[in-house]
């Protein structure tokens, strides 16, 4: 098989080898590997990353945001979930006044951050 090392990748499309490592974290791309396991880039993988640096200049988007395009596309309940967020209308629950909702829903927020704050590990807060 005719491939690159993650270097020579590198050199060739002009991503570096860290971001070459993210690109492929993040599920845009899959090498192929040598049996020692070294990264391995053929012609499929350089189209690809050629590609994926002219969409992401073409519409000012960044690689988390191709990301999340390409599990929108992957994951069904996710996308689901985000259709039925942009069709949903926002409804003042029956038992609050309208004069209240919005102190409301700032409480409600106020109370959900607290509770997201003391379920997080003080080490990973810092």
């Amino acid at each position: 098989m005719d491939a690159l090392t993650i270097q020579e990748a590198a050199q060739t499309t002009e991503w570096s080898p860290r971001m070459l490592r993210y690109i492929e974290r993040a599920g845009l791309i899959e090498p192929q590997r040598s049996q020692s396991g070294y990264r391995l880039y053929g012609p499929g993988e350089l189209q690809r990353l050629r590609t994926l640096r002219e969409l992401a200049s073409r519409f000012g988007i960044g690689l988390a945001e191709i990301g999340f395009a390409m599990r929108l596309r992957r994951d069904e309940q996710l996308a689901e979930a985000v259709d039925a967020w942009f069709e949903a209308e926002p409804r003042r629950p029956e038992d609050v006044p309208p004069a209240e909702w919005l102190r409301w829903e700032q409480d409600k927020h106020t109370k959900l951050l607290a509770l997201a704050a003391a379920a997080t590990p003080a080490t990973s807060r810092a």
